[in-house]
């Protein structure tokens, strides 16, 4: 099971990079009009089918274990949709006076704003032998929160609420998300043990139409001839992701393991990878109704496509480490244990 999840990560990210060499080479494809129609495929068909998707798939009744740990709960929550965002914009107050192009700069804030995935935490934390059922109930209710908060925090931090109507974002999102996100629950109940004895391919369903939108994206970037990317702010963008991504890991390993916080070894491995994680499934079709028909989208989204193969291909690196600190402070508990 882990060698084909293995395969299925690395294939989306050959995907991603092949979605972007072929809307490089023929960018009017996937043009707003062109043949493609990514104006009503992409904008309404392609994410309504990610949610439903997500809605069939989501085991609603394996996070009822996990709803007592509110403690956890709030602090996974807190720090990703308020601590992350808020010091991301502080940091970027920063970064503006340098040379990096200012639509990354934007992208970097996008990222701050994004919920949990509900993937890849829940992997690196089943990978560690963390808490898996409190990564599950955090990813998926992050996921329920940022279908609202989300969009909420990019016309705060962006200040797009001038040019973006607030009521047709929520309107749109909420029959392209919470819709089929509701009505892929509810035939679930129906089909359950089906699911359950075939087990159909929905990472690869999702992944696929994801491909579809990055791909149309990037071709409204490549026909714009006004949009120019620079190698500079590339790497440095890079650069700072990577440092981004440590530092939370690090700031969160420190909250969470002080005396008297009230967290298990297993609770801090749950902790890191949900409160520093960012989903791009829910990311990109978000990005792509905020900011419909807006110039730099694709300069916007960049750091979001960045960052998330980066959290995987990071944190994959480091579960031996945190596998074998959780393992020796698990045995020390142990040891350190009256005995009767």
């Amino acid at each position: 099971m882990r060698l084909l999840e293995r395969m299925r990560k690395e294939w989306f990210m050959v995907g991603i990079v092949l979605a972007i060499a072929g809307a490089k080479l023929e960018p009017s494809i996937g043009v707003n009009g062109g043949p493609l129609k990514p104006e009503i495929t992409v904008s309404y068909i392609a994410v309504a089918t990610i949610f439903f998707n997500s809605g069939l798939s989501l085991k609603t009744e394996e996070l009822t274990s996990a709803l007592v740990h509110i403690k956890l709960h709030l602090f996974i929550q807190i720090f990703t949709l308020a601590f992350f965002p808020t010091a991301i914009w502080l940091f970027l107050q920063l970064l503006s006076i340098t040379p990096i192009n200012e639509w990354l700069l934007k992208g970097l804030q996008t990222v701050g704003c994004m919920p949990p995935p509900v993937s890849s935490a829940v992997i690196l934390t089943k990978a560690v032998g963390g808490n898996e059922a409190a990564a599950i109930f955090n990813s998926a209710f992050g996921s329920f929160l940022g279908i609202v908060i989300t969009p909420l925090l990019l016309l705060l931090f962006l200040g797009s609420s001038s040019s973006v109507p607030f009521t047709s974002i929520f309107s749109q999102l909420f029959m392209t998300v919470v819709v089929p996100l509701i009505i892929g629950q509810i035939v679930r109940r129906y089909i359950k043990d089906w699911l359950e004895r075939k087990k159909p391919p929905f990472g690869a369903v999702s992944s696929s139409v994801l491909l579809m939108i990055i791909y149309t994206t990037f071709c409204d970037t490549f026909s714009n001839p006004n949009i120019d990317l620079d190698k500079f702010s590339l790497v440095l963008i890079l650069f700072i992701i990577f440092s981004i991504q440590l530092s939370f890991m690090l700031l969160t390993f420190i909250f969470s393991t002080r005396n008297n916080s009230g967290f298990t070894p297993a609770d801090t491995v749950a902790i890191i990878f949900c409160s520093t994680h960012k989903s791009l499934t829910l990311g990109i079709p978000m990005l792509k109704i905020v900011f419909a028909g807006h110039e730099h989208l694709s300069l916007i989204s960049v750091p979001l496509l960045i960052y998330h193969p980066a959290q995987i291909l990071l944190g994959s690196v480091l579960v031996p480490t945190i596998k074998s600190w959780m393992v020796s402070r698990q045995k020390g508990v142990k040891l350190t244990r009256p005995t009767v």
